[in-house]
């Protein structure tokens, strides 16, 4: 029943952006100019996934839109996109264009505006990506996009030699949308990646980052790793795939299997989970300490790749008489009162050891009978 609420959520999210939508376009119409809602919106429409990022296309210039939009943000590098919060929804708003020469095989070095709907979708990736809605809900299909989508296929726009070499990071969108749609990915397209796969090299981490967390994150990941190995892109995304990789429940997990070069730029909080899972892997054991060191999460992961019994680490994590090390009854400042030790350090190996003996149930988590055990054991400190 909540499962039926959130997506009757959606839906009704999904309706309310096309309204908004068709509302902006209504606005160009009224002041002189066409404008089509574009590219992922309008395919995923058509294939009934949920999507909240509206790309719209128009004939206007930015300075054009601005007129129309008063608080509109002119862009900073003239490639004719601006940014616009209509009744609380974001929208990029971009001019028809022609690209010319790209320079670092991702931008192009000059743009070109043009007055027709059909030469700037002529510029864009994939077939599947130039969809448009017009102010009326109508598709517009102008270059047999519905055809491939249908027949769940990746396509470029035009010679895929040549979109693959205009903007190497199409090699590894390709491979996203094959995995996060279940399409295939067209023989030419194919034969272009692999003619042009190292130029992924070139890409910078941040951006293959980007693009391989969504491919790790997907339902279908082992088809992204699997497309990855037959491209044999390994090599050039400096990661290792000579191995099976285990599907997880995180994409951390997938991260902790593929020996990343440290290059990637990984938060603080992702390199210390990649250390605490891979030291759980070369241990190839979760013991009861490994839970309470290394915690559920990290556990979790590490037994999804191990292939344990996920619900067993959940039922002994919650079972861990402490989950840290505040939760002991005899603290520090409980061990100077009892023995005062000239070398204080001491302190640190005694609550390391009636830690462990708690964990594996050797001492009970009691004031005095962990008071006893160090007055037994730790004399000679005195």
């Amino acid at each position: 029943m909540v499962f039926s609420f959130w997506i009757f959520v959606i839906i009704i999210m999904v309706i309310t952006l096309i309204e908004k939508a068709c509302e902006l376009l209504q606005m160009f119409y009224s002041s002189g100019y066409e404008a089509y809602v574009v590219g992922g919106f309008v395919r995923d429409i058509i294939l009934g996934r949920n999507s909240f990022d509206v790309d719209i296309a128009t004939n206007a210039t930015p300075k054009e839109v601005q007129m129309i939009f008063k608080d509109v943000k002119l862009p900073f590098e003239g490639y004719g996109s601006v940014h616009l919060v209509y009744k609380k929804v974001n929208f990029e708003i971009t001019t028809y264009r022609m690209d010319l020469e790209y320079q670092d095989k991702r931008k192009p070095s000059k743009i070109v505006y043009t007055d027709k709907l059909i030469i700037d979708l002529r510029r864009r990736d994939f077939t599947m990506n130039t969809l448009c809605m017009d102010k009326n809900k109508n598709i517009i299909d102008l270059l047999n996009a519905r055809c491939d989508i249908e027949n769940k296929v990746i396509k470029t726009v035009g010679n895929a030699n040549r979109r693959l070499k205009e903007d190497s990071f199409r090699i590894l969108r390709a491979i996203r949308f094959a995995t996060e749609l279940d399409f295939s990915i067209d023989e030419e397209l194919k034969d272009a990646i692999i003619n042009n796969r190292e130029l992924v090299k070139d890409l910078s981490f941040y951006r293959k980052k980007q693009e391989l967390n969504r491919i790790f994150s997907s339902p279908n990941v082992l088809k992204g790793i699997s497309l990855l190995k037959y491209f044999s892109l390994d090599e050039y995304l400096d990661i290792d795939l000579k191995h099976e990789i285990v599907k997880t429940s995180d994409p951390i997990g997938i991260w902790a299997q593929v020996s990343p070069s440290s290059s990637y730029p990984f938060t603080s909080n992702e390199k210390d989970y990649l250390k605490a899972i891979n030291d759980v892997l070369t241990d190839d054991v979760i013991n009861d300490m490994e839970l309470y060191k290394k915690g559920n999460y990290v556990c979790f992961i590490a037994a999804q790749i191990l292939n344990m019994d996920t619900k067993d680490i959940y039922d002994r994590c919650d079972n861990l008489v402490i989950k840290k090390t505040s939760d002991i009854k005899f603290t520090g400042k409980d061990i100077i009162e009892l023995i005062n030790p000239k070398d204080k350090s001491i302190i640190k190996n005694i609550i390391k050891d009636i830690e462990k003996k708690i964990i594996y149930k050797e001492l009970n988590n009691n004031y005095e009978e962990l008071k006893r055990y160090v007055l037994d054991n730790y004399k000679k400190y005195w």
